[in-house]
């Protein structure tokens, strides 16, 4: 039966409201189009379920089977733990199974499953190369989480006597989808901008606890309101701005502002002001394990090695330095008994005894009895929050009276069942084919084996990888380390790869036998690696020193808990190898736009891309990626000029069209950005795809771009398009505006935008005012495309240049096709050149110096309808040397050619000059309700900048910087996205804006 193709889906039923399914609907079309031969799927059968997301007819309709009997099946899959009585003999099995760390109350499951002979594979276990998970609803828990708490909070506060934005919110079961729920929250964002907080409650402080995804999640949605980041340590002087009980509102240089609705840096000098005046906007600080607690040992600095190693040498201060400051604690970390808690019982009621501003406490880690002491409880999507009142020590269920409301609920996810279960299943459609033809583990993906907890009735290695990654063969010094004991059962296997990660360490799995059952011993032998002998010995320190606990040690039971383990000596990797720590992004391309990405990109101590993401996502930067810049040009040498003096960048010479070359250099990438001409972007997103790495583009997604979209959510890659300046940050600016006005209930009346690279005033001083600030051809073939609109409900359309430069273009001086004359050996000059263009007879050319020859000229052909347009061509003609008498270059091949060349020639910045970009958007906005008609205005006016005697332009900088934070915030797991993209979700655009500001552009708003 085991790897029979047929695939089942278990109808959930351990909770009303788990509505996710692990394949939707489309998932199972692809799944069973494809067949047993590609897929390894032959038939897909689903349990009934009235209550699932996704309707069962819709199942029918793709080609599954409806039925309660999934005894054909050979690959059973579900989200929660199914009922004991569906575990059949002989299947596999795949959920989140809460039994890798011998959960008590899951025990009977896994035993049940033992007994069947059956095969388990855990969610939970899928991790990559990388050491993360792939399969995870965390994101979707802090998103839900924090709507919830915000939804309650609203009501907490009301009964406290204060009315605020957040009561008009609803829980995010009710909405119809996350982005219903987001803009929700957008429009509670836009009164608390708009009309203020209460001063009573202010400032309404956020902690949140963690960095993962869970956090990520949460801070996502906080992020939609108009915001500020403080710093852990600096949170008292914040509460100091309130000199009556914290309320009021001010500006402190201790904040890290990015405002959703303003977009502005908090000003540089602190100041109080009166009690009575409303705040406008919320408080946000991010904390983690070095927040938490400090050394026992006051001559010593936290270390976090060490603490994974030896919590009972530090002591907690959360509940001393954060707690008192904060109005609201998200809790989303991970926690283990043996560290300190987060916040005791104890704690809690000193805090309280001492007037706390605490309101309440949204664990969205649902850890009952874990980092919070007093949540003893798990509460539903439907009752979702408890009051615990400290001072009496006692639980209601309701909002009134005193205490702290707390929020436990531990099935979040399923409140945004559609989108859980479309990013789920993205993911997890990938591995179903390994799955349902598996005989034996042997056959599958090392990170499927990892995840394989019980094989036909035996318990596996699963707590361990069987390969390690390309970073530990890397690692210079290397040890054997023997490991001996309940490894799995009592999590002793854990606390050694604690060790060895927290440290910076990487280890190779050599060989492991799990003992079958709670009296057997397990044995692992680990080697053990790290970059320095320093690191490896302190590892080795760490390991002994768990191995031989002290006599006051409560980590360890002597019995049962006890660790043997023998070292030895591996040999020394070769000197030459060099570490590769760092992420890196390889830029197709090295032209005008270029250095400004790299610049960006390249991290190093003292700057860049690390502090706009502190400013955007907090300040908790400790799982931020450096990033190494491979820049690859088709000329060696323009690749080398580019990167000239940024540290961690090389230059590489490539050949896009080479697919070996191509291959190798994407291959060696996290993230691809393409600066090259569009043509070049299908070769490239092909090779990605192929190779499963992330794309960034500045230029539009094309229809032929587009259709790679399934094949690309298929890779499990993101190929992001438009991320420049036009596309790019018009589409941000214009999503960004549009939404907030419809989440006010607004209809969008009309849409005016404006963009375009051009001199600043004092360098525009030759006959077309505009110089070029990237590629002249780019730029040629951009303007010569033909435009589009609707203007009062009638459709307009301009056929490319206007008035000279049309003038130009009707001379034959943009087309691309080889001319003859540039074809001969003897080389023409631009003079002889024009004439053929102009057809002038050769006695007129010799009088092509005089402009008054040429204008007349344009006029008798037609080419100029009006002789002032005829001047003015003439004019740029001249400027421009097209009628030297020099010969042209052998590099020119068509008119076009010429006419770069000239353009490149005169038509450039000097040293001292300056370019600009303008954007400018307006939107009409009407309402139903008959408020009044507004318009909204939005402008980006950017000039080039001068530093250390570098010069950047606005163009470069506002085509490569956007391209850069596409590539950033996919390094860094914030677009989760799949498949071809354009900015124009939030997920993309709000922190792509935050981001510009952060580096100084400035983007004005004002609404008429």
């Amino acid at each position: 039966m085991l790897g029979n193709g047929v695939v089942g889906i278990l109808s959930e039923s351990t909770n009303k409201w788990e509505r996710r399914a692990p394949l939707s609907p489309s998932h199972c079309a692809r799944l069973l189009h494809e067949g047993r031969a590609n897929a390894g799927v032959s038939r897909i059968i689903v349990q009934p379920s009235p209550k699932r997301i996704h309707h069962d007819a819709l199942y029918e309709d793709v080609g599954c089977q409806l039925s309660h009997d999934l005894s054909q099946c050979g690959l059973i899959l579900g989200i929660k733990q199914p009922m004991l009585d569906m575990i059949l003999p002989d299947r596999a099995y795949s959920f989140f199974s809460h039994t890798h760390k011998a959960q008590k109350e899951n025990m009977p499951l896994l035993d049940k499953i033992l007994a069947e002979r059956a095969s388990l594979f855990d969610y939970e276990l899928i991790v990559g190369d990388h050491g993360k998970r792939l399969l995870a609803f965390g994101k979707f828990a802090g998103r839900a989480g924090m709507i919830d708490f915000l939804h309650g909070l609203g009501k907490r506060y009301l009964s406290l006597g204060y009315s605020t934005p957040f009561l008009s919110l609803g829980a995010s079961y009710m909405y119809t989808s996350l982005v219903a729920a987001k803009a929700a929250v957008i429009a509670v964002g836009e009164e608390i901008a708009t009309l203020g907080l209460p001063p009573g409650i202010c400032p309404l402080v956020f902690v949140f606890t963690g960095s993962g995804n869970v956090s990520q999640g949460a801070q996502e949605i906080f992020r939609l309101l108009p915001h500020a980041f403080v710093d852990p340590g600096r949170l008292s002087e914040l509460a100091g701005q309130w000199p009556c009980g914290y309320s009021g509102s001010g500006k402190s240089d201790i904040l890290k502002r990015k405002d959703s609705f303003r977009g502005k840096t908090v000003g540089d000098h602190a100041q109080h002001v009166s009690s009575s005046k409303r705040v406008f906007q919320v408080y946000g600080c991010v904390v983690t394990c070095k927040d938490m607690v400090e050394p026992k040992d006051p001559t010593t600095k936290f270390d976090k090695a060490d603490y994974y190693t030896h919590p009972e040498h530090y002591s907690p201060i959360f509940h001393e330095r954060i707690a008192p400051f904060a109005s609201v604690i998200v809790n989303c970390m991970y926690w283990e008994k043996r560290f300190p808690r987060l916040l005791s019982t104890k704690q809690l009621q000193e805090l309280m005894t001492k007037g706390s501003r605490l309101v309440g406490i949204s664990d969205i880690t649902c850890d009952i009895g874990g980092s919070l002491e007093f949540v003893n409880q798990s509460t539903s999507i439907d009752k979702p929050f408890f009051r615990y009142d400290p001072l009496t020590s006692s639980y209601h269920y309701d909002m009134e009276g005193s205490g702290v409301i707390c929020l436990a609920v531990d099935i979040l996810p399923t409140e945004f069942a559609k989108e859980a279960s479309q990013h789920f299943g993205d993911i997890l459609s990938q591995f179903i084919g390994s799955l349902a033809s598996m005989k034996d583990t042997s056959e599958l993906p090392s990170h499927l084996r990892r995840a394989c907890i019980v094989h036909k009735g035996h318990l596996t290695s699963f707590c361990l990888p069987e390969n390690s990654t390309n970073e530990h063969f890397t690692k210079k010094h290397k040890s054997l380390v023997s490991l001996s004991g309940h490894l799995f059962d009592q999590f002793l296997i854990n606390e050694a790869l604690d060790i060895i990660e927290a440290a910076g360490g990487s280890f190779h799995l050599v060989r492991c036998e799990v003992g079958q059952s709670s009296l057997d011993m397990s044995y692992s032998e680990l080697e053990v690696s790290a970059d320095d002998s320093t690191v490896l010995d302190q590892i080795i320190d760490s390991l002994t020193s768990i191995s031989n606990p002290s006599e006051n040690s409560k980590i360890f039971n002597k019995e049962t808990d006890k660790l043997s383990l023998i070292i030895g000596k591996v040999s020394e990797a070769e000197k030459g190898d060099e570490l590769r720590s760092r992420a890196v992004v390889l830029i197709l391309g090295a032209g005008r736009v270029c250095r400004p990405a790299v610049a960006f990109l390249a991290s190093n101590e003292n700057t860049s891309s690390h502090k706009f993401l502190e400013t955007t996502f907090g300040s908790d930067t400790e799982e931020l990626k450096d990033v190494q810049v491979i820049v690859a040009s088709l000329y060696l040498k323009d690749a080398e000029e580019t990167i000239d003096g940024i540290p961690n960048a090389s230059a590489v010479q490539l050949d896009v069209m080479d697919s070996r070359s191509l291959h190798k250099y994407i291959s060696e990438a996290d993230v691809v950005i393409s600066l090259l001409p569009p043509s070049c972007h299908i070769v490239i997103a092909e090779a990605c795809i192929k190779l499963k790495k992330n794309l960034v583009t500045a230029s539009y997604v094309t229809d032929s771009l587009s259709k790679l979209s399934e094949e690309a959510k298929s890779a499990g890659i993101t190929i992001l398009g438009e991320m420049g300046l036009d596309p790019g940050i018009d589409h941000m600016m214009a999503m960004k505006m549009i939404n907030q006005a419809r989440v006010r209930g607004g209809r969008i009346q009309s849409f005016w935008s404006y963009c375009g690279g051009l001199p600043s005033p004092m360098a525009a001083n030759n006959p077309l005012a505009y110089k070029f600030s990237w590629n002249p051809a780019g730029a040629l073939r951009a303007g010569s495309n033909p435009a589009t609109y609707k203007s009062l409900g009638e459709i307009v359309q301009i056929d490319g240049f206007c008035e000279i430069m049309g003038s130009l273009k009707k001379i034959g001086l943009f087309d691309e096709n080889a001319h003859p004359l540039l074809a001969r050996p003897n080389r023409p000059t631009f003079d002889t050149f024009l004439v053929e263009l102009l057809k002038i007879n050769n006695k007129a050319s010799a009088s092509l110096e005089d402009d008054k020859e040429i204008a007349k000229k344009l006029v008798e052909t037609g080419i100029c309808k009006e002789t002032t347009t005829a001047e003015k061509t003439e004019k740029t003609i001249m400027f421009l040397g097209l009628n030297r008498h020099v010969e042209i270059p052998a590099s020119c091949r068509s008119a076009f050619d010429v006419t770069c060349l000239c353009m490149e020639e005169r038509l450039t910045y000097s040293k001292l000059e300056q370019d600009m970009v303008l954007l400018h958007h307006e939107v009409e906005v009407d309402f139903p309700d008959g408020r009044p008609t507004e318009r909204h205005r939005a402008t980006l006016l950017e000039f080039g900048r001068t530093k250390n005697n570098e010069n950047a332009s606005a163009m470069a900088l506002t085509v490569g910087i956007p391209a850069a934070i596409g590539a950033l915030l996919l390094l860094e797991n914030k677009i989760m996205s799949k498949g071809v993209l354009r900015p124009l979700e939030p997920e993309v655009y709000v922190p792509a804006l935050d981001i510009l500001e952060a580096f100084g552009f400035k983007i004005l708003e004002k609404v008429d």
